[in-house]
């Protein structure tokens, strides 16, 4: 990374960067060119917006809208006013989105008007919320029976472009991001400015970003994700973003071209699907240098790499943590996720908080060496932030393994681990093993509980367009290329595996469906597995 001053406060890091860049384009978005200037003024439209709605510092925000320039401005005005943003997936309805505006104590909602149906079912539960700022169209029947006050984004744009006075520190809340919940309540990871600086400022360093780059994301900005890894990586850096407002495998490659993206992120099974796209014969004629993610396959990574001219670089992140652990552009072992940050202590552990030797399975547990480098706490949730700080780590429960040299090798979520016939199991190396089928899109192994009281492995398969694969052929295929007690008992082929927007399959959906009636039994189609 090239030599950059780094503010550790959002506002003072826009201001900061306007003042070189003013006139360079930030921010691209379909057919919008958005300058540094630009982006500082209506991020200033937006402070005093909310300033002039009641908003002080400390305050709570929620925004519900799609991936759109409007929703960089409104973050950015909170930040400068050190009010709090709450990014709210879009996905969310009922209790989903009853439990995350209400938990934060957000007292307004920016939503766009797609979504308004929905706060309306839901608002005699939203007793915190004093106005809705409603951005788009809105319908009569929307609008009906809705008795929460409401301002269009237009008027609320409509005001002056000066900045506020409001003094703002590294250590003051940035937002608060909810982390999925598996077996309770969704979680608010709640982060401070400098957190978040100093978490892009090191990314940078790791994937040679520098101004003369273009960052692309296609990821939702309600996620830690694009708000980070590409926006404030833009920010710091100097450079220009480019938004998408969703991912297309047949249009990816051409939308880098078009914006000439030279760095982009991924999640998920993104990777093995535009893998497995038909081979063109420009596919590695094209502008993108970094590829920036986690959980793709080595033997995808070498296959993506060659074929479009890539590098890709992963590492060990959460909400909650940032990213530790990651490669850097010079320094890659394959199948690794890298070594642990210089500012961050990382060690593996066992179920009893014991450090585990070289080269066994333990669960990653983190702190960092400096203050205000991580999430402050789980929002109004004291119970679940000591239980993960237990013994003054934070779990992650994630299990990896480290080498002598120090490079951390992910295995599993703790919870999505299987353990069968005495054996643990990992579901990232069976999906890894069947996605190797040239017929397999994607797929996902989840855990069964069979009639011994044990799990089971349930392997659900989405297959290419056009192929046709029976399950006979993909145990016979299995039991080549994994130990007889990983072999999968139990296989579902599927149209597509449920996923967030962030394309991370929703494996507690696959979970809980279990065994159906369109599930094939290897057991009772008289399929054993030899030792």
């Amino acid at each position: 990374m090239e030599n950059i001053t780094m503010p550790r406060v959002l506002g003072e890091l826009l201001a900061d960067r306007v003042g070189k860049n003013s006139q360079k384009v930030f921010l691209q978005f379909k057919d919008q060119n958005i300058t540094y200037k630009e982006i500082d003024l209506f991020s200033n439209r937006c402070a005093n917006g909310f300033q002039k709605l009641g908003i002080n510092k400390g305050d709570k925000v929620s925004i519900m809208l799609k991936n759109c320039p409007e929703f960089i401005y409104a973050w950015f005005g909170l930040a400068k006013l050190g009010a709090v943003e709450v990014p709210v997936n879009t996905n969310y309805k009922g209790e989903f989105l009853r439990h995350i505006v209400d938990q934060s104590d957000s007292t307004i909602l920016l939503v766009g008007s797609e979504y308004l149906g929905r706060v309306k079912l839901i608002q005699d539960s939203l007793g915190k919320l004093t106005r809705i700022i409603v951005m788009g169209q809105v319908k009569t029947e929307e609008a009906d029976g809705l008795r929460i006050p409401t301002t269009s984004f237009e008027e609320f744009f409509a005001g002056p472009d000066s900045p506020v006075d409001v003094a703002v520190y590294p250590s003051d809340p940035l937002s608060i991001i909810y982390t999925s919940g598996t077996t309770g309540v969704s979680k608010g990871a709640l982060g401070c400015h400098n957190f978040w600086m100093v978490v892009t400022e090191k990314m940078l360093d790791h994937r040679d970003g520098k101004k003369d780059d273009v960052f692309l994301t296609f990821l939702p900005l309600y996620h830690f994700n694009a708000q980070v890894l590409t926006t404030l990586t833009a920010l710091v850096a100097g450079a220009r973003m480019v938004l998408m407002d969703n991912f297309s495998a047949s249009r990816f490659w051409d939308d880098v071209r078009h914006y000439g993206a030279t760095q982009f992120n991924y999640l998920g099974a993104v990777m093995p699907i535009l893998a497995k796209q038909p081979e063109k014969p420009n596919d590695a004629d094209n502008p993108a240098r970094i590829a920036l993610g986690a959980g793709c396959p080595p033997a995808v990574m070498e296959e993506v790499e060659k074929r479009f001219g890539i590098k890709c670089l992963e590492g060990f992140g959460m909400t909650e943590i940032g990213i530790p652990i990651h490669v850097r552009v010079d320094d890659r072992r394959k199948g690794s996720c890298g070594k642990a940050m210089d500012i961050y202590e990382m060690k593996l552990f066992d179920d009893n908080d014991v450090e585990v030797a070289v080269d066994e399975i333990g669960e990653i547990v983190f702190r960092p060496r400096e203050s205000y480098l991580m999430m402050s706490e789980y929002y109004k949730m004291p119970d679940k932030t000591v239980e993960a700080y237990r013994n003054l780590w934070f779990h992650t429960g994630d299990l990896a393994k480290k080498d002598s040299d120090g490079y951390f090798y992910f295995v599993d979520r703790k919870k999505d681990a299987l353990r069968r016939r005495g054996e643990n199991i990992s579901s990232f190396e069976v999906e890894r093993a069947i996605n190797t089928h040239p017929k397999v899109l994607e797929s996902a192994a989840v855990a069964v509980q069979s009639e011994l009281a044990e799990d089971e492995v349930k392997i659900c398969i989405v297959l290419k367009p056009g192929e046709t694969l029976s399950p006979e052929e993909l145990i016979a295929y299995s039991i080549d290329r994994m130990p007889y007690f990983a072999v999968p008992r139990f296989v579902e082929f599927m149209d597509g595996l449920p996923k967030t927007p962030t394309e991370r399959t929703q494996k507690y959906l696959l979970k809980q469906a279990g065994v159906t009636p369109t599930t094939w039994d290897r057991e009772k189609a008289g399929i054993k597995v030899a030792r």
